[in-house]
């Protein structure tokens, strides 16, 4: 008599013998298939019960083998948003988990957001293109001490970012989430109170997640808010900026933006916002990093862990009807 095979693939991006403390295959149910968005798939997504998504690979290779994985149980992706795989979610069955990979980004990302406000503060894109054209470009310039910020979208990765903000002697963060709360640093505003907020701040970081709610949040209306001199800092979502309503306040000179994420994205040759005056854009790099790897990869050994063992798993988004 044929006994019944009851193991199930785990789906990796990263290959299993490159990730420490992953549980042993076989013995723990388990069968590791590593898939990085290429051409084939590993094995009969079928049989896949936790599908770890390639990192930085796209929606539509994210979303690619979801309504074939009729036995999964748990979809965690390598990046803090989930607007790449929402789109194949009504595909999957009843109870599965969506988890994000809060924890592996909150470095990288805060780090950027520093660069990028330093960078167009400071001016050195212009020190760069003056350095390529052999000129001394002596000047005075912002600084970011005395400045007063304004965080929209106060998660992990926005409380990182009010960290590293910390020792640069800014006048005052003012912090914006979906809904009002406390902090230990202080009290989180509701999108609510964003009309009162902008005109206060001298910068605005954009770091909330793409949702509905969210898409196109900094519109006309916002960008006009914002006070005469202003930095915009996107290392959200593009879409989370109206990229015409950015364009026309820039192209005037009365604001300026540093871009992490545009929209559309990858930014085609050609478009305006490759040279409006005022603009940094640096290529989605916000979490692309050497500080990457390592956390991603304790992130899903310890995800799987907790699903082999049959506990709770962290970072749940949401979980399918």
């Amino acid at each position: 008599m044929r006994c019944e095979d009851t193991t199930a693939d785990v789906w990796l991006p990263i290959p299993a013998d490159e990730i420490e403390d992953l549980p042993e295959p076989g013995g723990s149910g388990l069968n590791y298939r590593f898939w990085d968005g290429g051409p084939e798939f590993p094995a009969d997504p079928a049989r896949c019960a936790f599908y770890v998504v390639p990192y930085m690979k796209g929606s539509e290779i994210a979303v690619r083998p979801l309504s074939g994985m009729t036995s999964v149980r748990v979809v965690q992706t390598l990046s803090a948003g989930i607007d790449h795989v929402t789109p194949g979610i009504g595909s999957l069955p009843p109870g599965v988990a969506l988890c994000n990979a809060k924890g592996v980004h909150e470095a990288s990302t805060a780090e950027l957001t520093l660069a990028l406000i330093l960078a167009s503060l400071r001016g050195i894109p212009g020190f760069v293109r003056g350095q390529d054209a052999e000129e001394w470009r002596a000047g005075f310039y912002p600084a970011l001490a005395d400045k007063s910020v304004l965080i929209v979208g106060y998660g992990s990765i926005g409380a990182a970012i009010e960290d590293r903000l910390a020792p640069f002697e800014c006048a005052r963060v003012a912090r914006v989430a979906r809904s009002a709360r406390t902090t230990g640093r202080g009290p989180v505003h509701a999108l609510s109170d964003l009309p009162a907020l902008l005109p206060e701040a001298d910068v605005v970081v954009l770091s909330t997640p793409l949702t509905p709610a969210t898409r196109h949040l900094a519109d006309a209306g916002f960008l006009a808010r914002m006070k005469d001199g202003a930095l915009l800092a996107n290392v959200a979502r593009g879409p989370v900026v109206d990229t015409n309503a950015l364009l026309k306040e820039v192209e005037s000179g009365r604001i300026t933006a540093a871009l992490d994420v545009t929209d559309p994205e990858p930014l085609p040759a050609g478009h305006p916002l490759w040279h409006a005056p005022g603009v940094l854009i640096s290529p989605h790099v916000g979490g692309s990093t050497s500080a990457f790897m390592p956390r991603a990869k304790r992130l899903i050994a310890a995800q799987v862990r907790r699903f082999a063992a049959g506990e709770d798993l962290v970072n749940v988004l949401l979980t399918t009807d």
